[in-house]
């Protein structure tokens, strides 16, 4: 008796307010003991204040601002691990990888599509989709032209491609069984992206439009005009805008999809053929003058201009630099590659509030380098190999082959902390 009059007792010396507060500080410490086990899992050092850090990560992600430092942690990769996979016959002009890092899917010159499983000791084929004659993509599964583009959706559901026949096809990423064709662009498709988070896609086209579909529900959106020559590169993240890379007519857009604006950018003195945001606020280009160019949103012109980014060549007696062919930034984070033909990948380091670009090494490739995509996790890179430029045919690298490469990045510490942010 004596001790249930204690137990009471003690009951009724903790008020409401106490009692939430223990409760509260119970959840907390579960969550804390379960990001441990999964961090030991994945064994990773995760930093002291978990759910702090990933609060503040989330804010920074969708104000544009965050910037993890891990370039300077990367190392030069072993030549003799960089696996390289053959299968399609023509030049490989486009890639993506799975969003769980899992599988990539590569397109080419010759119509073909491949999945393929990233395994680190073999790359196994899973599934093909042969490239038909012209005229026969009804019938016929795959595309009967080169395919220039595609894009994967964030949940890893729908896969997209574009060709040279003005024709867009959706996938079922699981099966590669086609669902879908979107026609409705004039001209070849040269730049696809899925808005982080949905299943509306972005096409755009040398036609000189951008144009906007739900593939959830099958149907065409709208089309926005404003580029003077072909487009030929797009991208997007979680907001409802998306940017271009206008070919010739020297400008990179923002598109604000439901005001049907958009910004224009201009800094390139050649071509810009290729886009990417590394965040929602900054991105990078190439352009076939051979500069690379660093951007926010805020400023019409480059924060950084680098030239000659691969060098020079000797193109019949005249000095001319190598043109930038892909451009690849690990999100969020300032590490970004660039390829050319100039024989090697290159990987640079973006400064504190992508204010500077430094150059941190190259990784020997030969052939034209028409694609690159990091991992998510940024532990590997994948480069899209051909004996020709993504869209045409000007030169041949004869000893080039038409393949995949997979480029392990070794860093000196798996621990990277998310770094303020730099005003741009």
């Amino acid at each position: 008796g004596r001790r249930r009059r204690e137990a009471a007792e003690d009951e009724v010396e903790e008020t409401p307010q106490e009692k939430k507060l223990r409760l509260a500080k119970q959840y907390l410490e579960e969550l804390r003991q379960l990001e441990e086990e999964r961090a030991e899992e994945e064994e990773e050092l995760e930093p002291a204040d978990l759910i702090g850090d990933r609060l503040k990560e989330d804010v920074l992600e969708q104000k544009g601002r965050l910037q993890r430092l891990v370039a300077k942690d990367v190392q030069p990769p072993d030549p003799a691990r960089i696996r390289v996979l053959r299968g399609h016959q023509l030049p490989v002009t486009c890639l993506v990888i799975s969003p769980d890092d899992k599988f990539i899917f590569s397109a080419s010159k010759d119509g073909s599509l491949i999945k393929c499983k990233w395994e680190v000791d073999s790359g196994k084929r899973l599934c093909v989709v042969p490239g038909g004659k012209k005229g026969t993509e009804e019938r016929h599964m795959g595309h009967a032209s080169h395919v220039l583009c595609m894009a994967i959706s964030s949940d890893g559901k729908y896969l997209a491609t574009g060709d040279r026949n003005k024709l867009i096809m959706i996938w079922d990423a699981a099966t590669c069984k086609r669902l879908h064709i979107f026609t409705g662009h004039r001209d070849a498709v040269s730049g696809l992206s899925f808005r982080k988070g949905t299943h509306q896609l972005y096409s755009a086209s040398h036609d000189r439009c951008v144009k906007v579909w739900d593939v959830g529900e099958n149907a065409y959106v709208e089309t926005l005009f404003g580029h003077q020559d072909i487009i030929t590169g797009l991208d997007s993240l979680s907001r409802e805008c998306c940017v271009t890379a206008g070919g010739r007519d020297g400008t990179v857009r923002l598109w604000k999809i439901p005001e049907e604006s958009q910004l224009v950018f201009s800094g390139h003195q050649g071509s810009i053929d290729c886009i990417q945001l590394i965040n929602e606020e900054h991105m990078v280009s190439g352009a076939d003058d051979g500069s690379l160019a660093l951007w926010g949103l805020t400023k019409k012109k480059p924060l950084v201009l680098a030239r000659q980014a691969h060098g020079e060549q000797d193109a019949q007696g005249l000095q001319q630099p190598y043109w930038i062919s892909a451009v690849a930034a690990l999100r969020n984070s300032d590490l970004l590659a660039t390829g050319s033909h100039s024989g090697s990948v290159k990987l640079w380091k973006s400064g504190e509030g992508f204010w500077k670009l430094e150059h941190l090494l190259d990784i020997p490739l030969v052939g034209f380098v028409n694609s690159l995509k990091f991992s998510a996790a940024g532990d590997f890179l994948v480069a899209g190999i051909g004996q020709e430029h993504r869209l045409g045919r000007w030169w041949r690298i004869k000893e080039a082959k038409n393949s995949i490469c997979i480029i392990p990045l070794k860093q000196k510490t798996t621990a990277s902390s998310p770094e303020s942010p730099g005003s741009s």
